[in-house]
C-alpha cells in the first residue's frame, strides 16, 4: 500500500483520538461564567497529572492531524 492508501485511515484514527483526548478534558468552569456570572474558577491554575497528559495530547494531535490532511492535499493533486 502507498501512503496515499493508507493515509485517510490514518486520519480517521487521529480524528477519534483528537476527539477522545477533547471530550475527556475536565473544565472547572460553570455555567455560570458564560452567562456572565463571577466564575471565581475561570483563573489561572495549574494542569497536573492527566489533566496535562490530555492537554499535550490534544495538542499534538491536532498537529499530527493538520499535518495529515495537508500531505493528503498535496497528494491528491
Amino acid at each position: 500500500m502507498t501512503l496515499g492508501g493508507v493515509l485517510p485511515y490514518i486520519q480517521i484514527v487521529l480524528s477519534v483520538l483528537l476527539i477522545a483526548a477533547i471530550l475527556l478534558q475536565q473544565t472547572g468552569a460553570s455555567m455560570g461564567g458564560a452567562f456572565g456570572g463571577d466564575n471565581f474558577s475561570a483563573a489561572f491554575h495549574t494542569r497536573r497529572g492527566s489533566e496535562k497528559v490530555l492537554f499535550y495530547a490534544a495538542i499534538i494531535l491536532g498537529i499530527l492531524f493538520g499535518l495529515s490532511s495537508f500531505i493528503a492535499l498535496f497528494l491528491n493533486k
